[in-house]
């Protein structure tokens, strides 16, 4: 299902003693997010992406704006057509949020109990979405057993036993380790090509955007400053905050197949960023630069990201010569599939 954003506003008030400031946590945003598609959220702390998840997801009420739920508009529901609603949401959280008195099972279930569904129908759509989360061994298990890992699995299959067309993940994967995050992002997007589900991801890490995203927005000071497709924000980033997460965007273990980092060998910045997509990884590029002009480089920092379905890389450089010849080279690296930023 679609999801549409216009104008949305929402400020907090913040009492501190005897002095009252205003909050603009979402300030003025308008957004499209496509269906049956994995959607990143990505800011900083204290950004506004969490308040702007918090209305999207229907949990509050924007000050003004709209949301659209495909056509329908969602936000000025009443109280029972919200209920209803939200039953057609999923919703998973970085803590898990699971009750530590049932077994994985139950907590499965417990959407499905207050939604007052048949107990049998509960009873085969629990082993249903337990296999789909591949823990169909561990439904009596009670939670306090699991491992982070295998609860946010629970967690991910209590959010879907409702068949919502449209599932919401709010740091899932903040308090896992990297190997742990990289099986639940795979579970994710293998999930949403089987149930056709609208995905939106709200996180503070680059990597679960370049490992499981389609298209992704930057929020900074509660607004909307970039969006985009992952490969567009990844070569052609446009705001200093999104340079910012690509730059230092952190390695993973060795025994991924990808080295997805960012090595920088000098304090200084280079004069130049070089954007590389499109198969430009695999060439000699700068090697036939410096043949085909007048010029000299020196590499400061360089590393590779391995997208959906391709490697992009970065790499800071200063590149010296004449002014007229750098023009040159600039306008030669575009043609080659490498875009240049100069800092």
């Amino acid at each position: 299902m679609q999801i549409k954003l216009e104008n949305l506003k929402k400020t907090y008030i913040s009492q501190n003693k005897n002095e009252r400031s205003e909050i603009h946590a979402v300030d003025d945003v308008s957004l499209l997010i496509p269906e049956n598609t994995i959607f990143g959220i990505i800011g900083k702390s204290g950004a506004g992406k969490s308040s702007l998840v918090r209305l999207v997801s229907l949990l509050e009420t924007p000050d003004s704006g709209y949301v659209y739920y495909g056509d329908k508009r969602v936000d000025n529901l009443s109280k029972s057509d919200l209920i209803l609603q939200r039953r057609k949401i999923g919703m998973i959280f970085q803590n898990f949020n699971l009750f530590s008195s049932r077994t994985a099972g139950k907590n499965i279930a417990y959407p499905l109990e207050i939604a007052g569904t048949p107990r049998e129908k509960i009873k085969s759509r629990v082993r249903e979405m337990l296999t789909l989360v591949g823990l169909s061994d561990r439904e009596n298990a009670p939670v306090s057993t699991l491992s982070g890992g295998q609860k946010q699995r629970v967690a991910i299959a209590r959010a879907l036993a409702t068949e919502p067309s449209i599932l919401f993940c709010d740091e899932a994967t903040s308090a896992l380790d990297p190997n742990t995050t990289h099986q639940i992002l795979e579970l994710i997007k293998e999930i949403q090509k089987k149930m056709n589900l609208t995905v939106v991801m709200i996180t503070h890490q680059m990597e679960v955007v370049r490992d499981a995203c389609e298209s992704v927005a930057v929020i900074e000071n509660g607004r909307v400053v970039e969006t985009g497709k992952v490969k567009e924000i990844f070569t052609k980033p446009k705001t200093q905050v999104t340079r910012n997460f690509i730059k230092n965007i952190s390695s993973e273990p060795k025994n991924f197949e990808y080295q997805n980092k960012v090595v920088k060998w000098s304090k200084d910045s280079g004069r130049f960023v070089l954007h590389f997509a499109d198969g430009a990884t695999e060439k000699p590029v700068l090697s036939m630069m410096s043949k085909e002009f007048d010029v000299t480089f020196n590499i400061l920092a360089a590393g590779l990201n391995r997208l959906q379905n391709e490697e992009v890389g970065y790499m800071e450089v200063d590149i010296t010569g004449k002014d007229e010849e750098i023009e040159k080279v600039v306008h030669w690296l575009s043609e080659n599939h490498v875009n240049v930023e100069k800092l």
